[in-house]
């Protein structure tokens, strides 16, 4: 059985990246399975379309078995959720709002069942507030401003992400870890992923040479980053790649500029 996995990621995957495929192919190789099955819950971002069809678009075409599971759209659905859930290898988490991403989850019991299948062996991976709702909590920017907000709490800790296009979350967690209303934790940027077997970090990898991590703690009145160097996954061509045309796009069109 794969061990309990999870694999948090500050940004990218095919949401952000469609053109560096690492991540994705990383998320894939965690399964341990030659067609693994990989189900896309787009919760958070209120399922959608454009995200879903960016998933069928990326995943179709690889070795895998991809599902879609829309809250939204259960009408759809044709097998009961905790039978949907545990009979796949990867679940993978979309971006979005971390609060309603977890408000609808739990009316539908799926924080539930989506702890039992992580137990079972069954791989968490996502992106943003897919990534920050596997800890205790994490800064969300559900109402517009940057906020200090409880996860699930699979993994100890706290998750801020987006580090390097989204500068505001920072000084958040650092102001939430000193208060204590946020335990020590991590930041992450675009690109970047931080890989925990059973509760415990295992390695960081990232989608290029310039995206970082780090481990934030409370050191007496202050509070200290740590870097975590990542491991950058090689492409198909085994270089490493800057930046990518893809995620410039992104930030350029949600902040209108790459100076933030």
């Amino acid at each position: 059985m794969t061990p309990r996995t999870i694999l948090a990621m500050g940004g990218g995957g095919f949401t952000m990246e469609p053109g560096n495929p690492v991540l994705d192919d990383f998320i894939l190789g965690l399964a341990g399975r030659m067609v693994p099955r990989i189900l896309f819950l787009p919760t958070a971002g209120g399922d959608p379309s454009e995200q879903i069809t960016r998933f069928r678009a990326t995943f179709g075409d690889k070795q895998c078995e991809p599902t879609v599971l829309s809250l939204f759209r259960l009408a759809d659905v044709r097998r009961p959720l905790r039978e949907l859930v545990l009979s796949q290898d990867i679940v993978y988490v979309g971006g979005g709002s971390m609060r309603n991403l977890l408000a609808i989850w739990r009316v539908h019991e799926l924080d539930t069942i989506l702890r039992e299948a992580w137990h079972r062996g069954v791989v968490l991976a996502g992106l943003s507030a897919g990534a920050m709702c596997w800890f205790q909590g994490g800064v969300t920017t559900s109402s517009g401003r940057p906020e200090p907000t409880p996860g699930l709490g699979f993994l100890p800790g706290s998750l801020s992400v987006h580090a390097d296009s989204e500068p505001a979350r920072r000084p958040v967690l650092h102001a939430a870890i000193r208060a204590g209303s946020l335990p020590p934790g991590y930041v992450a940027d675009d690109g970047a992923g931080l890989l925990f077997r059973g509760t415990r970090l295992d390695r960081a990898v990232a989608s290029r040479p310039d995206a970082r991590c780090a481990r934030v703690e409370r050191v007496g009145d202050e509070v200290v980053e740590t870097p975590i160097i990542p491991d950058v996954l090689p492409h198909a061509d085994g270089a490493p790649r800057a930046a990518p045309d893809d995620i410039q796009e992104f930030r350029r069109a949600r902040y209108g500029s790459l100076s933030r």
